[in-house]
């Protein structure tokens, strides 16, 4: 074990490392050594004069003239001091980003105070002083982003007196967070400007606003360069995998600086987004602010500079461009297979059918009526009948390739639509769905007379409050009876299977970016006015695009609901990985057995329930529909 302690009067120093040198009063502590024997066992100790001749003298003798064995001698003109690293704030932390600081240079703090807030892999943490001090140098500046763990961050002393001492102190090299700067970079490359010389500021990164969440598209800023920001007010709207949401900023200040435009589609997580500043006098200074700083202004340059290799690359391609004559291939005595239809379809539009020789997907390499639809390049023979047997220019052939788009078949009127975030991951849970489920349907038909006289009493008496739909009805009882089988309230996890206690009801709703299904929480316990304010207030921010991430992740079991469309039966996806879902049809009059041989008029309603049959047999499905029909053709059961 190292021991750390006065040469002289053999102290143990907690201030100094190695050999050190105090600020003053060398006959009182004059240095302290790190010694792998015991000091009162060295003559050296004994014999040492505190002068700084015998010091150095001494000092500067070889291990094998005495017993002390030095590991390293330092001479400092510092005042005493602690150089304070940046801690691995989670597990898996290699690097972290200085969001702010909270205390200035020359400020006291003490134990538990927070000196600094650090965004880590994880999460926005606190970094809180371990004791007590005076900030004497900040060597990293706010927005600093990418130091990696153990990187100096700040100098710390005790006394304030000493601030002035570390005026110029510059981190040393080789622990310097900042990468040394490429030798092969260009010279006529601008600097970036600092991040040091910015006010101090907070760059608003992308977060992950859902789980599942690895890139977003910023659909619109909700705020302004130079606007006030309060805490919690929304500057902008995100569309991640699952919904549009409000991007909610948690502090006060003014937005300096937009680095993303709206519009922007499939940014990653962690793209810088904006500027915050705490004064507003700040604003001005980030007009020309560059993402990253110095960061991107490395990147940005050879970014820059390949533009026009690329450009220069593109033309040395095209510079040899042969003639008509020299790319024309030599006429084919191959015979051309092709169907009567397509050789009639082939005359009948004036297109030579051996253009589709390259395209046939009929057997046997046929040509058949279909692949006269497919864009093929104008056929060497047709470009060359209307020019003179002489060398054409290079461009020629461009503008021959151009023919075909007034004969293509093809060329119909369409419209190309940008795939939304919310719409691939609509595609991919499904088509997951319909892959990997095995879906089986159950339909029951549901008499609604005696629901729809409770729903019209109540509604009559409640003129003031929430009025009540037979969608609320539907929930209710699709929860009861969710309590009743509980195997329909489950999901499928590979090694076992996962059986909730409470059911967590997913409202398939229809919006302009897609489906969402938002969700009535704990439906079996509340009531038929709770649902139905609680389906209201959801569906209508959902359509608005203002749902939490918590709000439409997750649920038991979903409800789809197209009877307002006229539709009478369908079958539903089950929403995995949930085990079930209700797909509702309309109500209908119809006429239906009464006693005694007779008819009578009554209002069903078709449902069909979707099971994943890993999870809920037949029987078991069977069952759940058995105790939804009673609920519903007896509403009053729901209140028991």
């Amino acid at each position: 074990m190292l021991l750390r302690s006065c040469l002289i009067c053999r102290v143990p120093s907690k201030k100094f490392w190695d050999v050190r040198w105090a600020a003053a009063n060398l006959n009182k502590r004059c240095l302290s050594v790190s010694s792998g024997t015991k000091l009162s066992n060295s003559p050296f100790i004994h014999n040492l004069k505190c002068t700084s001749s015998n010091c150095n003298k001494s000092l500067l003798m070889l291990p094998s003239d005495h017993s002390l064995n030095l590991q390293s001698v330092r001479f400092y003109s510092l005042p005493p001091h602690v150089v304070l690293p940046l801690p691995a704030l989670s597990p898996t932390m290699e690097t972290g980003s200085i969001v702010k600081w909270e205390i200035k240079e020359g400020d006291s703090f003490v134990v538990g105070d927070l000196l600094a807030e650090i965004e880590t892999d994880k999460a926005t943490l606190g970094f809180e002083a371990a004791d007590d001090g005076v900030l004497a140098k900040i060597l990293i500046p706010a927005g600093t982003k990418n130091i990696v763990t153990g990187s100096p961050v700040a100098i710390i002393v005790e006394d304030a007196s000493h601030i002035s001492s570390f005026a110029n102190y510059t981190s040393p090299p080789e622990t310097s967070s900042a990468p040394p700067a490429s030798t092969t970079a260009p010279k006529a490359a601008a600097a970036p400007k600092p991040a040091s010389s910015y006010p101090e500021h907070n760059v608003v990164d992308l977060p992950a606003l859902s789980p599942t969440m690895t890139s977003g598209s910023l659909v619109s800023w909700e705020a302004k360069i130079g606007d006030k920001i309060e805490e919690g007010d929304s500057i902008a709207t995100i569309e991640t995998d699952k919904a549009s949401v409000a991007l909610e900023i948690q502090e006060e200040g003014y937005l300096a600086q937009i680095m993303v435009p709206d519009g922007s589609k499939d940014l990653p997580l962690g793209t810088p987004l904006c500027v915050i500043v705490e004064n507003e006098k700040d604003v001005a200074a980030f007009a020309n602010y560059v993402a990253g700083d110095s960061a991107s202004g490395l990147t940005a340059a050879p970014a820059a500079e390949t533009e026009p290799v690329q450009q220069q690359s593109a033309q040395r391609v095209a510079a040899p461009t042969p003639s008509p004559q020299q790319s024309a291939p030599t006429p084919s005595t191959d015979r051309i297979f092709a169907s009567p239809l397509a050789r009639k379809l082939a005359a009948e539009r004036g297109i030579p059918i051996s253009q589709f020789k390259d395209l046939a997907s009929g057997p046997d390499g046929r040509i058949v009526a279909a692949d006269l639809d497919k864009e093929v390049p104008v056929a060497p023979q047709v470009a060359t009948a209307a020019t003179p047997a002489v060398a054409q220019p290079v461009h020629t052939p461009v503008a021959a390739a151009a023919s075909p788009v007034a004969v293509s078949p093809s060329n119909a009127a369409y419209q190309d639509i940008d795939v939304t975030n919310v719409r691939k991951v609509i595609a991919s849970r499904l088509l997951q769905s319909k892959q990997t489920i095995p879906h089986y349907y159950l339909t029951a038909e549901i008499e609604m007379d005696k629901v729809l006289e409770v729903r019209k009493t109540f509604n009559e008496n409640n003129k003031g409050g929430s009025k009540l739909s037979v969608n609320d009805f539907i929930i209710k009882a699709s929860a009861l009876s969710c309590m009743k089988v509980p195997e329909t309230n489950s999901s499928w996890n590979e090694t076992f299977i996962r059986q909730y206690k409470t059911v967590d009801m997913s409202i398939a709703v229809s919006t302009d970016q897609g489906l969402i299904t938002p969700i009535v929480f704990d439906a079996q316990a509340k009531g038929l006015s709770g649902i139905a304010g609680d389906v209201k207030d959801l569906a209508a921010r959902a359509r608005d695009g203002k749902l939490k991430p918590e709000e439409f992740m997750g649920g038991t079991f979903t409800i789809s609901n197209l009877g307002m469309f006229g539709v009478s039966h369908f079958s539903a996806v089950i929403n995995p990985p949930q085990s079930c879902i209700l797909a509702v049809g309309a109500a209908r009059r119809e006429l239906v057995p009464a006693q005694d041989q007779e008819v009578r008029v009554a209002t069903m309603m078709s449902v069909t329930l979707s099971c994943d049959h890993r999870v809920v047999d037949g029987a078991v499905g069977a069952t759940w529909l058995q105790h939804f029909k009673k609920l519903m053709e007896n509403p009053i059961n729901m209140l028991l």
